[in-house]
C-alpha cells in the first residue's frame, strides 16, 4: 500500500502532462512563413526582433518546416519576428489566417543561409563585451515552438542583435521522452561544431550556451565532448546556464568529474515544485533530477562550493505552463542582466554557492547576458 502511495503522485503528474499537452493547440509549420504587413498594422508593432538559428533536424520540403528526423548536416536560418505591444506573461500567441499584430507574434522575414554566412551574421550580434549567447530547447519541442521562444526571450529582454537558437530533432510528443533522450545524444557533435564555430573569432569572448530541461541533459554532455578533446580553447569561453535541468543526479556528477572546474562556473536555475520534472523522475525509476536540487539542504549548498556551482532557486518566478517547468522564460522581463556575477569581470571562488533568486525585489533577465547580481545568498 505504502508503494502504491509513493507511485501515485507521479503517476497523475505523468498523466497530466498528457493531458495539458492534448488541451493545447500547437502551431504548425505555417508560422514559419514570413507575412507582410499592411503600413497601418506595421505601426502598431513596437518591436522587431531578429533570430538566428541552427538545426540539424531534417528539412520538411512539404510543409516548409523542420520535423524529428535526424539529419546528417546542419541546415542554418536567419528570421525577423513582429512582437505584440502588450503582451501578458510569457504565453505566445501565434499568427492566425488573419493576423493580429498588437497581439500574435508573427515571422516577417525568413531566408536560409550557407554556413560562412550564418557565422559572419552570428558575429555582428556579438555584444560589446564579446559575448553571444545561444537557446538549447529541451523535450517535446518543435522547430517552430523552439524558434517562437526564442523570439519572445530576445523581446523581452531588449537585447541588441539576434539570439542563436540551437535546434535538435525532438519528437515533440508527450510519449517522445525516450526517444527526445537519444536524438539529444547524437545531436552532440551538430552542437559541438555550432559552439567551435564561433569561438573560432577573437571577436568572441564568451559563449552564454543556455540548455532548458533535456536541452541542459545536452549541453552537459556537449562541454563533456569538448573536454574530452582537449578543446580548452572552446570551454575557456564557455558559461553554461541549465534551466531545469532534466538531468540524473549521478549522471550530473559524471559529467562534472569529466569536465572539471570551468573559468565560469556553471549556473543551475532549479526549483522545488517543478511537476515536469517530477514525471521525468518517475519515468527514470524515481531517479532525482538536478533542476529540483532543494537548496535548503546544507548538503547542496556544500555540494555547490565543492563542485563550483551556482545553485539559484527561481521558485518565485511565476510560471505559466501549469507544470513549474518553463519558469526560466520569464527571466528576460527582469531587466539587463542574468544571475551570473560577473559584471564583466572575471568570476572568483566566492561567487560560487545556494541562493534563491527574489522576483519581487531583484532584477535579472536574459539567459543571453552575463551581468547583475542574485539576491537572497544564504
Amino acid at each position: 500500500m505504502n508503494g502504491l502511495a509513493k507511485i501515485a503522485p507521479a503517476v497523475l503528474v505523468a498523466l497530466g502532462l498528457v493531458a495539458l499537452t492534448g488541451c493545447v493547440s500547437r502551431p504548425s509549420p505555417d508560422v514559419l512563413k514570413p507575412v507582410h504587413l499592411q503600413a497601418r498594422a506595421d505601426e502598431a508593432v513596437s518591436n522587431r526582433v531578429s533570430v538566428l538559428a541552427a538545426t540539424n533536424r531534417t528539412p520538411d520540403t512539404m510543409r516548409g518546416g523542420f520535423g524529428s528526423a535526424w539529419a546528417d548536416n546542419l541546415t542554418y536560418e536567419q528570421y525577423a519576428f513582429s512582437v505584440p505591444p502588450d503582451r501578458k506573461g510569457t504565453t505566445i500567441a501565434y499568427p492566425t489566417s488573419t493576423l493580429d499584430p498588437e497581439r500574435q507574434f508573427a515571422v516577417i522575414g525568413r531566408k536560409q543561409l550557407a554556413k560562412d554566412a550564418f557565422v559572419e551574421e552570428a558575429l555582428r550580434s556579438v555584444q560589446p563585451d564579446g559575448t553571444i549567447g545561444i537557446f538549447v530547447h529541451g523535450y517535446n519541442y518543435s522547430y517552430q515552438e523552439a524558434l517562437y521562444r526564442t523570439a519572445q526571450i530576445a523581446a523581452d529582454a531588449k537585447m541588441p542583435g539576434a539570439p542563436i537558437l540551437f535546434s535538435w530533432p525532438s519528437a515533440a510528443a508527450v510519449a517522445g521522452y525516450v526517444a527526445d533522450r537519444d536524438a539529444a545524444l547524437a545531436s552532440r557533435s551538430a552542437l559541438d561544431s555550432l559552439v567551435t564555430s564561433l569561438s573560432a573569432s577573437g571577436k568572441v569572448k564568451r559563449i552564454v550556451l543556455f540548455g532548458h530541461s533535456m536541452g541542459g541533459f545536452l549541453v552537459m554532455e556537449t562541454v563533456r565532448q569538448l573536454t574530452l578533446q582537449h578543446r580548452d580553447d572552446v570551454v575557456g569561453k564557455l558559461a553554461v546556464i541549465l534551466a531545469a535541468p532534466d538531468i540524473d543526479v549521478d549522471v550530473f556528477r559524471s559529467q562534472l568529474a569529466d569536465i572539471g572546474r570551468m573559468p565560469i562556473p556553471i549556473s543551475l536555475l532549479v526549483s522545488k515544485d517543478d511537476r515536469a520534472l517530477v514525471a521525468s523522475s518517475f519515468i527514470a525509476g524515481e531517479r532525482p533530477r538536478v533542476g529540483r536540487l532543494d537548496i535548503n539542504d546544507p548538503v547542496i549548498e556544500e555540494a555547490a562550493v565543492k563542485e563550483r556551482l551556482r545553485v539559484i532557486d527561481i521558485t518565485s518566478i511565476q510560471a505559466s505552463d501549469g507544470l513549474g517547468h518553463d519558469r526560466y522564460a520569464s527571466l528576460a522581463k527582469f531587466g539587463a542582466q542574468l544571475a551570473s556575477f560577473e559584471s564583466g569581470k572575471r568570476t572568483s571562488a566566492g561567487d560560487v554557492g545556494a541562493y534563491v533568486f527574489d522576483a519581487a525585489g531583484a532584477a535579472v533577465a536574459s539567459p543571453f547576458r552575463l551581468a547583475g547580481r542574485v539576491v537572497g545568498a544564504h
